[in-house]
């Protein structure tokens, strides 16, 4: 990493940098997409999104009208002459590539087609940016997942090995490699006053929020328990994770594409966006803290059935965005999982979804701008 020049005290993005800029988005169509589709278009952006079409069933990208206040192309990462054409025509000034298959469970299933996504996809999009001369900042987004697990009671920071024991987890490490190597090879830092481009990547924790309807996640799983009045089952429920707001690694991503565009290569690296140390909690406590804002006769029990290996404990170390990007988490991860009942009981009673997730997206930046 180069070394920054000077330090001035940063606490929140700047939303009038947004107005008017060229962004393009991959994975627009996904939730955590949607929810950064519908940010940046309150905030004025001239937004271009490319993705295969959303999932069937409930989606927050339709329910949320999402397409209709931006450029949304349909489109697979992995077709490389597509994505590039896409991005030519937007000639955009920041790039976010969210774009991915993203479940574990999938990745056993379907190997072939996350690692096809995951790695040649990220490929597909920096050979892209390298195309188009208009692009002057990209976030690569991966996964905590990307770490060798090794189970420790501290937190990953970003210069610890990359790994993965499952497809999908591997395929984020290949990503995060292809993403350095990239960086390197063709936008090094010390060249960046002849290219100009800025090349990171960020790697978030579990994130919740309303919306997602990803089928074997956790709060989903509960969501869907609760909404019929049945038992929810978890798998493993001493497993630990990072658990986040949805609109924490959101801002984050956005944080660090505008410190990039504005102050150049200090940002150009990888960075963790998780939950502070506190908030790093068991599924058990997720499972009983959404029983009890659920409320009524919402709870929860173990599922008895075999599944798949997954990781016993993952946690973040924030440390480098909170001193460096001065990056940090504005919620507690109870009031992360009350926004998430607030919304689920919301839409629920047929509040407009689109008008929902635009105040909790309000509410959310008022908080970061005190």
């Amino acid at each position: 990493m180069v070394k920054r020049q000077g330090t001035v005290e940063k606490l929140a993005m700047k939303p009038n940098f947004w107005q008017g800029r060229r962004v393009f988005i991959t994975g627009h169509t996904g939730f955590k997409g949607s929810w950064m589709s519908l940010w940046l278009q309150k905030l004025g952006a001239e937004l271009t999104g490319y993705a295969l079409p959303p999932p069937a069933g409930p989606s927050l990208f339709n329910e949320a009208s999402v397409a209709e206040h931006m450029t949304s192309c349909q489109g697979d990462v992995r077709d490389a002459n597509a994505l590039t054409v896409s991005i030519q025509a937007a000639s955009p000034e920041i790039v976010f590539h969210m774009a991915a298959q993203s479940l574990v469970r999938v990745s056993y299933q379907n190997p072939l087609e996350t690692y096809a996504t995951n790695v040649m996809g990220t490929v597909n999009l920096l050979e892209a940016v390298r195309a188009t001369p208009s692009v002057k900042a990209v976030v690569i987004v991966t996964t905590d997942k990307c770490y060798e697990n090794r189970e420790w009671v501290w937190g990953y920071r970003e210069n610890d090995p990359m790994g993965g024991y499952d497809p999908y987890s591997s395929s984020k490490a290949c990503a995060e490699l292809v993403s350095s190597a990239y960086r390197s090879s063709f936008f090094n830092v010390q060249d960046y006053d002849s290219h100009g481009v800025g090349i990171a990547s960020a790697r978030a924790g579990n994130v919740i929020g309303g919306g997602d309807w990803a089928e074997d996640r956790l709060i989903p799983d509960i969501l869907a328990a609760f909404e019929k009045n049945k038992t929810a089952l978890i798998r493993n429920p001493g497993a630990v994770r990072p658990w986040q707001h949805v609109l924490e690694p959101v801002r984050g991503y956005m944080l660090l594409a505008e410190r990039m565009f504005c102050e150049g290569p200090f940002y150009a690296d990888s960075w963790n966006f998780g939950p502070n140390a506190e908030d790093i909690r068991p599924v058990s406590w997720i499972a009983e803290n959404m029983a009890k804002l659920w409320g009524g006769c919402a709870q929860w029990d173990i599922d008895p059935s075999e599944h798949p290996h997954e990781a016993v404990s993952l946690k973040l170390d924030i440390s480098k965005a909170r001193d460096s990007l001065q990056w940090q988490p504005r919620l507690e991860l109870r009031d992360a999982l009350k926004l998430v009942v607030e919304w689920s009981r919301k839409r629920q009673s047929g509040v407009d979804v689109r008008a929902l997730t635009e105040q909790q997206i309000s509410n959310y930046q008022e908080l970061d701008q005190q």
